[in-house]
């Protein structure tokens, strides 16, 4: 449970090579990573891909969120420990990216930006004590519940450009028209991976895999073949194929394939059976949360790895009969 702590950061604290390096945890914990080198990896991705597709205040975007996230732990008095291994700014960064993905870049989105972005911080306090009981955490929860709020108030708000939203309406026919060459699926696969921090670029997905091995092996290990896994589950049930195309049933599954895999149970061969399953089964969600949110015009960013990763790790969780009088 995320309590207030007396070791609090101090002004003085801000302005230190270990809070740069506090800030860049934040972006590797994104995908579980405790590593400042990771976080930077993660950073020249997103800047190159972002840079890549003419969208340069998504990648300055991510750099805002996850300072602003991190300054609000710090303002707020939260757990020194939590903000000195990047839990405060990871969905922060995600939001950065999120807002520039969906919204026009104007004077009023970087503010709703900043505002949401430091919401995270309280809100992901709020969800992990809810939770506590169960033994499980927020994930990236707060990103995504955040964010939800801001896209779709910016539909009722003429001060932010709603033209990269989806338009809304009712699920209907789509086409399965995927180019199957052998580079095209390499391409797919490392967007997936790219994919995590809404980046649409294959390149991306090389910095992505290089970064996770500079941290872990078996997170960079289990990026890859959740990646794969995905690709490999939306083909053979043929999904919509500009989506597979754009790595868009890779990013969740590489998310629950880290969680899973290599940071919240022991790698044995009894878990790694759970993680292919838990993979499996997010490709699932995602094509159904896509088809319930289609109606609102509103992308399901990283809730379909939450669902799955709660859903494969509340098993772990045991009611105390003496306490409940089950």
């Amino acid at each position: 449970m995320d309590t207030i702590n007396d070791d609090k950061y101090k002004a003085k604290d801000i302005f230190t090579f270990e809070f740069v390096k506090t800030v860049l945890k934040g972006v590797g914990q994104v995908m579980f990573q405790n590593n400042a080198l990771t976080g930077l990896l993660f950073l020249i991705g997103i800047f190159w891909g972002a840079f890549e597709e003419g969208l340069p205040h998504v990648a300055w975007g991510a750099v805002i969120g996850v300072v602003v996230s991190t300054l609000t732990g710090c303002l707020l008095g939260l757990s020194k420990k939590d903000g000195e291994i990047g839990l405060w700014g990871f969905n922060g960064a995600l939001v950065g990216c999120g807002i520039f993905t969906f919204l026009g870049s104007s004077f009023y989105s970087w503010v709703a930006l900043i505002l949401c972005a430091a919401m995270t911080t309280w809100v992901r306090v709020g969800f992990n004590n809810l939770l506590a009981p169960f033994k499980i955490n927020s994930l990236t929860f707060p990103f995504v519940f955040s964010t939800w709020i801001f896209l779709l108030a910016a539909r009722a708000m003429k001060g932010l450009d709603v033209e990269h939203l989806a338009t809304p309406l009712l699920p209907g026919y789509f086409d399965f028209d995927v180019h199957m060459g052998f580079g095209n699926l390499i391409i797919y696969w490392l967007k997936g991976i790219g994919q995590v921090f809404l980046i649409n670029s294959w390149v991306t997905g090389l910095f992505f895999i290089a970064a996770l091995f500079v941290s872990n092996r078996y997170s960079a290990i289990w990026a890859m073949v959740a990646s794969a896994l995905s690709l490999f589950t939306a083909i053979i049930f043929r999904a919509v194929g500009l989506d597979i195309e754009n790595g868009l049933f890779g990013f969740s599954a590489v998310l629950t394939g880290i969680a899973l895999g290599s940071t919240f149970y022991t790698t044995n061969l009894k878990s790694s059976i759970w993680c292919i399953i838990g993979i499996v089964i997010t490709v699932f969600i995602q094509a159904a949360m896509d088809i319930l949110f289609t109606p609102m015009g509103l992308p399901t960013l990283t809730a379909p790895f939450c669902v799955a990763t709660w859903l494969f790790l509340l098993p772990l969780f045991k009611w105390n009969k003496d306490k409940t009088g089950g």
